[in-house]
């Protein structure tokens, strides 16, 4: 988790964990609320943000950020929930057929694809809550965005987003 990531990675690991939410912030993925705009039922619903540092072989920290959505289970199926993902056996028939046939190929990354999705309207709201230094960190991207959405839980800086 986040928190041993900044032990092991140190400043480091923070200014990783700052660049991903940076990356979310210009991507306008978050939208602040006030805890108490939130129903008791949409606080206890809402999904951990989490965060986890890897080193990449440069030498460089990757922080890379996703909702905890184990409280999802309960109302959304599988199906809708998960992300669609290539299975190795067709990754290696096309390459093979790429090969074959002595195609061009190239790959292509997408910074933040996730966020570029959009959520049709009649969609139930999905909330994140950031805590800790993470939530610190967020409001220190952008103070007249956040800091007024920062409360403190049982001694932590908490932020609810949308």
């Amino acid at each position: 988790n986040w928190k041993k990531g900044l032990k092991v990675f140190g400043e480091k690991g923070e200014d990783a964990i700052q660049k991903e939410l940076q990356q979310i912030h210009d991507m306008e993925g978050f939208q602040p609320k006030h805890w108490y705009e939130l129903t008791k039922e949409e606080r206890a619903d809402a999904l951990k943000y989490l965060m986890y540092l890897k080193e990449k072989r440069d030498g460089r920290i990757k922080g890379r950020g996703c909702a905890d959505g184990r409280k999802q289970r309960a109302y959304i199926p599988k199906a809708e929930a998960s992300s669609p993902t290539a299975t190795l056996m067709g990754i290696m028939l096309t390459c093979m057929i790429d090969a074959y046939e002595k195609r061009d190929v190239a790959t292509v990354d997408i910074p933040g694809a996730f966020l570029q999705t959009k959520v049709p309207e009649d969609d139930r709201d999905i909330h994140v809550m950031l805590d800790g230094r993470m939530a610190e960190l967020l409001a220190k991207i952008s103070p007249e965005d956040y800091q007024k959405y920062v409360h403190q839980h049982r001694g932590q800086s908490q932020i609810y987003c949308k």
